[in-house]
């Protein structure tokens, strides 16, 4: 795992450079959803053995969910990306490639609010587990104004204010809008949602 996991970094970090990705879904945000998405694999495990076996998956969507992002990018470009960098890998057959790029392409918010949640079948726990994990990273009211700025060349100010706005359409609905069915992220949202109010209140005694 270790070698491939190698392999993933590197080339998520091919395609960061290539498409001028900012920080805020750069190596850094890869490396939390992947751990979010290790922490409910464990809370799953004892209800879900199966799931020992879909690691591989479920890391690899992890890493590199974002290399096909239609914010920096061409989302046919990225995916034809990825789709070269998982047939040169011998490590992942067929089945798991095909059920990467479905995960990849249905799990951002804008596509399960338009679309609602995709069938994968056997994959289906491991579809909500990076799904959850990126919307837990997402927690990261730091993360947002860093994007704000990247996207827009904003001063600070309106980069809190459209962060802001942004946390309370969206982040903080995620819990009633059922985006969560792991026991890990509904309880870890919480904790996320409590973290993010702390965040915003301090950055407004700063600004």
């Amino acid at each position: 795992m270790t070698i491939l996991l190698s392999k993933l970094f590197k080339f998520a970090q091919h395609i960061i450079l290539i498409n001028n990705i900012d920080e805020s879904h750069s190596l850094g945000h890869s490396m939390n959803v992947l751990h979010f998405s290790h922490n409910i694999i464990q809370g799953e495990l004892l209800a879900n053995p199966y799931l020992e076996q879909q690691r591989k998956v479920i890391y690899i969507s992890a890493i590199i969910h974002d290399t096909c992002d239609n914010k920096y990018m061409n989302v046919d470009d990225g995916l034809k990306k990825i789709n070269d960098f998982l047939q040169g890998e011998n490590e992942i057959n067929p089945v798991e490639k095909e059920i990467v790029k479905k995960i990849i392409t249905t799990m951002s918010y804008s596509k399960v609010k338009k679309d609602g949640f995709p069938d994968l079948g056997e994959y289906q726990l491991a579809y909500h587990i990076v799904r959850e994990a990126d919307l837990l990273a997402a927690y990261d009211f730091d993360r947002c104004i860093c994007y704000q700025i990247h996207k827009t060349n904003c001063d600070i100010h309106a980069a809190f204010l459209n962060a802001y706005e942004l946390f309370e359409k969206r982040m903080f609905k995620h819990n009633e809008d059922g985006l969560f069915i792991t026991s890990y992220s509904k309880k870890k949202s919480i904790i996320l949602h409590s973290n993010a109010v702390k965040r915003i209140h301090t950055w407004k005694s700063l600004l």
